[in-house]
């Protein structure tokens, strides 16, 4: 007896081309991917992190000296009139009179420069300022404090909505 055995229907000449199509689909999206991911934000905060790296224990020396003034300082956003508050106390948490401070707004997921924000002394201890955001979401503070010949640095991330 013999059996008889059905020629290659055209369907089947097609199974191996789909796993290869499917292998193209696959390396295709990645390629996309880390085409984004190379070509998005970098990860650097810095502009020189090789120099910061090398001179850390600088960095540490300063951040000491930073706590030792035991300065505070306050961030409030207020979304309804796009104004940034900030409230500035000493170790006692007296107001900081006579400060002058510099804030810049850094995006930390994006490639954009910082936006300089202008604020001026309210009362004591305050400062305040209107910021226009090009975007709403997560932005670090960069606070520079200067009083009596002290600096005081900080950065702070915020949700500004």
């Amino acid at each position: 007896m013999t059996v008889a055995v059905p020629a290659d229907s055209r369907r089947d000449r097609h199974i191996p081309w789909l796993f290869v199509l499917g292998f193209a689909i696959v390396i295709a999206v990645n390629g996309t991917m880390i085409w984004f991911a190379v070509g998005s934000f970098s990860g650097l905060y810095t502009p020189k992190p090789r120099d910061r790296g090398l001179h850390y224990n600088d960095v540490v020396a300063a951040q000491q000296a930073r706590d030792t003034l035991g300065w505070r300082i306050a961030p409030q956003w207020r979304p309804e009139s796009d104004r940034l508050e900030l409230t500035l106390t000493d170790r006692s948490g007296a107001p900081l009179v006579g400060a002058r401070v510099t804030v810049e707004l850094v995006r930390p997921a994006e490639k954009r420069p910082p936006i300089g924000v202008a604020l001026a002394a309210v009362d004591g201890g305050r400062h305040a300022g209107h910021v226009d955001l090009p975007a709403r979401g997560n932005w670090d503070l960069d606070i520079v404090v200067e009083r009596d010949g002290e600096r005081f640095a900080q950065t702070q991330r915020m949700f500004l909505k």
